[in-house]
């Protein structure tokens, strides 16, 4: 199993859909520090394409994603 990266602050947005899980996932990286890490665990399957054209556009850098039984986990780290 890989070391998955530490985190700073998390964000439960399983059983939202589209677009709030990256909503609330944009709102909690406002609150955090520049270069803080912030994990989001999300269900709906749209969320992948979402965090990464995030990620490409604000700037921020998506440090690893995985999958795993229905649930889609972000470690993205604030520009």
């Amino acid at each position: 199993m890989t070391d998955l990266p530490a985190f700073d602050a998390e964000l439960d947005a399983c059983g939202l859909s589209c677009p709030l899980p990256l909503l609330k996932a944009k709102l909690e990286l406002n609150r955090l520090a520049s270069g803080a890490v912030l994990k989001v665990s999300a269900t709906d399957a749209g969320s992948q394409r979402d965090f990464r054209a995030f990620a490409r556009l604000a700037g921020h850098a998506l440090l690893h994603e995985e999958v795993e039984a229905g649930v889609y986990r972000y470690w993205l780290r604030k520009a």
